[in-house]
């Protein structure tokens, strides 16, 4: 397996700061040997770009996707905090992901797409492409895009 940091360097893509808690809850909660539950983690990369609205009214599914992209490079940032190695990562297991959308937009798995194309190009096939659900919901924590949430494996 390449280095992970290698492959970020060569695609140009630099973690983000681990962002702040919205709440009481732990970012990343280790349990059983050798597993990570990672807490939702929104668009807001702490730029000042954060991306809200519903998809299918304010969004398109490309700037959906670019949300989901947002997500993932959080959730990144919070284990690798975490561990203190992305290395460490056997496989992610699954991915949970909410799409705030309109009662009539069914597009939820292309939006999320844009994560999860993020993790396989990352990690590869075989470790970055886990179990999924991509959800639909009415509203979302400061009215984000879309939040996704992670559970990993570690070596």
């Amino acid at each position: 397996m390449r280095d992970v940091y290698e492959v970020l360097k060569e695609k140009g893509i630099t973690l983000p700061a681990p962002p702040p808690k919205g709440g009481v809850y732990t970012p990343v909660q280790e349990f059983g040997d050798k597993l990570l539950y990672c807490s939702g983690c929104g668009p807001d990369l702490g730029d000042g770009k954060n991306i809200t609205g519903k998809l299918g009214r304010d969004l398109t599914v490309e700037e959906g996707q670019k949300a989901a992209y947002n997500c993932v490079l959080n959730l990144l940032a919070n284990l690798d905090a975490k561990t203190g190695d992305l290395n460490r990562i056997r496989r992610f297991v699954k991915v949970l992901a909410f799409v705030n959308s309109t009662d009539d937009f069914a597009q939820q798995p292309q939006v999320v797409n844009g994560g999860s194309n993020l993790l396989a190009e990352i990690f590869g096939e075989e470790a970055g492409v886990p179990a999924r659900s991509a959800i639909g919901t009415n509203a979302l924590p400061g009215g984000i895009a879309c939040e996704i949430e992670v559970l990993v494996e570690l070596k």
